[in-house]
């Protein structure tokens, strides 16, 4: 027997000592965490550890959607999330794994190998489930698709895959009938804003043990400039705090010059409120309406300077059926097939498809008939005119519905000459509603026009001038 075991003070005191070593180790690698954490990007630092905490997204994590669904009644099943990046992808998968207790991780399709997802697949085989998060999925290639799938099956990885790209085009249908697929949303302005202030205040994870000031101004900007990014804006964000040096009284400043300097966008305008913002989109929209074509790339460069794609983007699909219309109704697709194209490319190669479709819609014929007749509609709908649809028109695909009258003397338009037959469509309150005015501006248009002088012509009424 030696002395250890004889002498329980010798006992006692090695007990206390290795209680000691124990504390300073563990101390020691807390601090050492702490500062291998805070060394990390503050995008990645701000990833939320539970579903309460995520960025926008509500359409899916909000009260009594989907993915809040699965994650309350842990029944989580494998998906595929897609949509532009900076939006919260990844944020999603790290919430729902921090909100369920599940392991963790984090593989890149491309780059990752077979081998890797092998050691995630033993670890699940052991912890029971694990959350994988595999990014670029778009590119998995067979081998390691064909590895993967069976676990899939069995439940031991749940797989949350992240891409850019249309999962509907691009994802093999393997995956695709083992997934649920979710659409995520460009985050709004105030989305951006209000995470960057959590960043600031957040004194764990963010800049809340520091003094900090950041103008309305230059909020308002990392927000804008970087197109729905929240990355991005963290980046730029982090990149302002930790470059400007404190003032007198210990204070990091923020301002709008150093918000521009530091994401190397410049602001619009340097008003308060960016209502300037807004005054050139409405600029660029008269300008088009205007057949201005020289004011509207103007205008069309200021909001390129300024990095805002969504907003141009959203703009020009309003401006091409509101403005527009049926007077040229192929700008409207030529309209759309270039905001795609400005997606995928992004700034600056982006301002050449708008550029294209901007002087395209300039010179267009212009017609708001279609808009102008669906708001006089409105109009009359709002204001209770609509009486009861009349019995011929109503529904009939039921038993019973003969002898109620429902749809007994329809008249089967392509039954006639023409396919065309005089009846009554409108309700009795309003039969003699004249809602559409043909702008003859385009042999679009012109066509439809001639169509309907036609029918009012049999209709016995008098045709449109």
């Amino acid at each position: 027997m030696n002395n250890y075991e004889r002498s329980p003070q010798i006992k006692q005191t090695f007990f206390i000592v290795e209680s000691i070593l124990v504390e300073w180790y563990t101390k020691d690698n807390n601090v050492d965490r702490r500062i291998r954490f805070m060394n990390q990007p503050l995008a990645y630092r701000m990833r939320p550890t539970h579903i309460d905490n995520i960025v926008g997204q509500q359409h899916l994590v909000g009260k009594g959607k989907i993915i809040r669904r699965m994650v309350e009644a842990k029944m989580l099943s494998s998906m595929i999330l897609y949509g532009p990046p900076g939006i919260g992808k990844t944020s999603i998968a790290s919430a729902i794994a921090g909100t369920t207790k599940y392991a963790f991780r984090i593989l890149n399709a491309a780059s990752d190998t077979k081998k890797d997802l092998q050691i995630v697949v033993e670890e699940a085989k052991m912890s029971g489930t694990v959350i994988l998060l595999l990014d670029e999925i778009h590119r998995l290639d067979k081998p390691k698709q064909d590895f993967l799938l069976p676990h899939l099956e069995n439940g031991r990885i749940i797989l949350i895959g992240a891409t850019t790209e249309n999962p509907y085009i691009t994802i093999n249908p393997a995956i695709r009938s083992r997934t649920q697929i979710f659409e995520l949303k460009s985050l709004s302005n105030e989305d951006i804003q209000q995470a960057m202030w959590h960043a600031v205040k957040d004194p764990e994870k963010g800049f809340g043990k520091e003094k900090i000031a950041i103008t309305d101004q230059a909020l308002l900007h990392f927000s804008r400039a970087t197109s729905g990014d929240l990355r991005s804006s963290l980046n730029g964000l982090e990149l302002a705090i930790k470059s400007t040096a404190p003032d007198e009284q210990g204070t990091i400043n923020i301002t709008l010059e150093i918000a521009e300097e530091c994401v190397q966008r410049k602001a619009l305008t340097h008003d308060k409120d960016g209502d300037a913002h807004y005054d050139v989109i409405s600029a660029l929209q008269k300008s088009i309406r205007g057949s201005d074509v020289n004011a509207a790339l103007h205008y069309l460069a200021r909001l390129i300077e300024a990095g805002d794609l969504p907003i141009i983007s959203r703009r020009l699909m309003v401006i091409a059926y509101e403005d527009i219309g049926l007077a040229n109704p192929s700008a409207a697709s030529r309209t759309v097939t270039a905001i795609q194209a400005s997606e995928k490319l992004g700034f600056p190669e982006a301002r050449i498809p708008l550029a294209n479709v901007v002087v395209d819609l300039c010179l267009s014929p212009k017609s708001n008939s279609s808009y102008a007749a669906i708001d006089a509609a409105l109009q009359d709908v709002r204001a209770g005119k609509s009486g009861d649809v009349p019995d011929h028109l109503k529904d009939s695909h039921y038993s019973g519905a003969k002898e109620l009258g429902r749809g007994v003397d329809y008249l089967y338009p392509h039954s006639y000459p023409g396919a065309w037959v005089n009846q009554q469509y409108l309700p009795d309150k309003l039969k003699n509603a004249s809602y559409y005015n043909p702008n003859h501006t385009g042999k679009y248009e012109d066509t439809l026009a001639k169509q309907y002088d036609s029918i009012n012509f049999k209709k016995g009424n008098k045709g449109i001038d």
